[in-house]
């Protein structure tokens, strides 16, 4: 059970998504949330472009995987939301949590990626 923790292959797959697409910025750091102005975005915030789906926070590091997942629960809008963390430093990870955090209607969690692979998912 301990290997499916965390799961190798998850992460490659979210790391092909990224790379293989474009990602949208469309709220840069710095920049106010559309409906709630006191949100301020602490990194770039988009989405990718084939899926307009899958949210991304865009951090200050370049980097050629995803170091994490924010899962946000979203009462007003009856959601729950798949968010991933591209190129944050951890400052900028806690942020976005304080972020997410902040109002009443919504909570997340961060799931960060492992630095370990499980024995099943080496190959050659």
């Amino acid at each position: 059970m301990q290997d499916l923790l965390n799961n190798g292959y998850f992460w490659q797959k979210i790391d092909s998504l990224v790379l293989s697409t474009n990602v949208v910025i469309s709220q840069k750091k710095g920049s106010h949330h559309p409906k709630y102005m006191n949100m301020v975005y602490p990194v770039d915030y988009g989405y990718l472009s084939d899926t307009d789906q899958i949210k991304v926070f865009k951090g200050s590091i370049k980097s050629s995987s995803i170091a994490a997942v924010m899962l946000v629960a979203d009462i007003l809008k009856r959601d729950l939301e798949v968010k991933l963390l591209w190129g944050c430093t951890e400052e900028e990870e806690i942020e976005i949590l304080q972020f997410i955090n902040q109002t009443d209607y919504q909570k997340g969690i961060l799931v960060r990626r492992g630095n370990e692979m499980p024995d099943w998912a080496l190959t050659d």
